[in-house]
């Protein structure tokens, strides 16, 4: 089996990226960074993240299995002192592929060109250069609503619990194949009306974004900031590519959301 590795970066992280090669490769495994069959993120959720990116290209091919060397990681259920176990359970023992949802984000622009797609394993955020946010809301083709505000969110179900939660959104189980919009700051009053609250999407609907009085925003992908400019619209819906993390041992969505938001330990 193939195996690459990567790491947050910092001391504690480097030297278990290294001690963990040097095991795995004790065990004649293969260190491979083009082509892995899985994926060690040594750090946080945002170098799962980072690790998730790198290889989008391969998700039916590649498994991501995460360590945690700060606080507790969302994706990440291994912990240092427990290396030498992980090691023995990649190079030994058949493991089970949990998949996840991701979301498909489709940018399309006003004078044609090549559309713009991106995957996210967490949320998609779209902002206005300057000013509020004002953008035509459409779901299964129909308009919805005409939000201004500072922004637009739409994260999966694995995401919900990152930016999404801190908007107010609802924590939903990855097994629920769906995406959720969460508004930033909605201007309601009088004059202007949204919904107001957090919109789940089963997969089978589309959601998208045409902007009304201005067309350059900031959209974010997960970590990554991009400015696009001369927008026609922006689409959403549940990708067909999965997510594919590689599960030695039990490690259940509700008890991840229990230790990271309620547990005292």
């Amino acid at each position: 089996m193939k195996f690459a590795i990567t790491s947050k970066g910092n001391p504690t992280s480097n030297a278990l990226m290294h001690k963990m090669r040097a095991y795995l490769q004790d065990f004649e495994m293969v260190y491979d960074e083009d082509q892995p069959d899985i994926v060690i993120s040594v750090g946080g959720d945002g170098t799962l993240l980072y690790a998730f990116h790198r290889y989008s290209s391969r998700l039916d091919k590649t498994a991501f299995v995460g360590v945690h060397t700060g606080h507790l990681g969302f994706y990440a259920d291994w912990v240092p002192s427990e290396i030498e176990k992980l090691v023995i359970a990649i190079a030994k023992t058949p493991y089970q592929i949990i998949e996840y949802p991701l979301l498909e984000v489709m940018i399309r622009y006003r004078h044609g060109g090549k559309e713009t797609r991106y995957l996210a394993l967490n949320e998609s955020t779209v902002k206005s250069l300057v000013g509020t946010l004002v953008m035509d809301v459409e779901i299964r083709g129909d308009h919805f609503e005409r939000f201004r505000g500072d922004g637009l969110c739409v994260s999966t179900p694995s995401g919900s619990t990152a930016y999404n939660k801190a908007l107010g959104g609802a924590i939903i189980h990855p097994s629920l194949h769906s995406i959720q919009l969460a508004e930033m700051a909605s201007i309601n009053n009088r004059v202007f009306r949204t919904v107001g609250s957090p919109l789940i999407l089963p997969e089978h609907h589309t959601l998208v974004l045409k902007p009304v009085n201005a067309f350059d925003f900031h959209v974010t992908i997960d970590h990554l900031t991009v400015m696009h400019r001369d927008v026609k619209s922006i689409q959403f819906k549940v990708a067909k590519e999965k997510v594919r993390f590689a599960r030695f041992r039990p490690f259940p969505f509700w008890k991840r959301v229990h230790d990271s938001f309620i547990s005292d330990d």
